[in-house]
């Protein structure tokens, strides 16, 4: 029995002066996304200010959106009684003060209200297109983006590619594996990075658009009321 721990206790000794046998702690590098965004290169700045710029239009459309679609439930009540009443011009005054997409479309139809039914019908249909139109200013730019940064990261991934593959052409026969998987990690980052700014882009610009067909919507309930007046 003494012989054997003093064996265990000589095995313990020898590994601990052998640094061959001593155990080796292995460092991992755990992944960064800053390093990746490095990395990829210029073609990460480009996406970067695609970002930038998308995140821009979403709060200022945002804003402008939200706005516009707060109604005042007694606006139209209001219009009611300046046109029974026979004020047009209280009622044209009315809408410049509001200043909303809906004042700004019934004032076109207060100043046809004694022409035909079918011109202050297409004078409330151009005004409200008109409307329409200035809140969706930009929009075109978002969805562009959405599509577009996958395939700017996409370029640059072949980019990258190539880079790799010319470096290895020029290695000679000194070829190692971590030149390849090197520039083959440097060239997807951005497409990893094109990918995320393009669903961030696509989500905010669909988030826009339904929130412009709300205002749509309203806008239109708005002509149906300022028809009845007409009748």
């Amino acid at each position: 029995m003494l012989l054997l721990q003093a064996q265990v206790e000589q095995a313990v000794t020898e590994m601990a002066e052998n640094p061959v046998l001593t155990e080796v702690t292995e460092v991992v590098n755990e992944m960064n996304l800053w390093d990746m965004a490095v990395k990829g290169g210029w073609i990460m700045i480009v996406l970067a200010i695609l970002s930038v710029l998308c995140i821009y239009i979403f709060v200022e459309r945002l804003l402008v959106i939200s706005k516009a679609s707060k109604v005042d439930p007694i606006f139209m009540d209001r219009i009611r009684d300046y046109v029974k009443t026979n004020e047009l011009k209280s009622a044209i005054n009315f809408c410049r003060v509001t200043n909303s997409p809906a004042s700004n479309m019934i004032e076109k139809g207060l100043e046809r209200l004694d022409r035909p039914a079918t011109e202050v019908q297409a004078a409330l249909d151009n005004a409200g297109n008109l409307e329409i139109a200035k809140l969706e200013k930009g929009l075109s730019i978002m969805a562009t983006i959405s599509s577009g940064a996958p395939m700017i990261g996409f370029l640059g991934t072949v980019l990258g590619m190539v880079k790799a593959f010319w470096e290895m052409a020029n290695a000679g026969n000194n070829i190692d594996i971590t030149l390849l998987s090197s520039g083959i990690y440097e060239a997807m980052v951005t497409t990893v990075g094109g990918l995320i700014v393009g669903i961030i882009a696509m989500f905010a610009y669909n988030f826009l658009v339904a929130k412009v067909d709300d205002v749509a919507n309203t806008l239109e309930a708005q002509t149906l009321a300022f028809m009845d007046l007409k009748n």
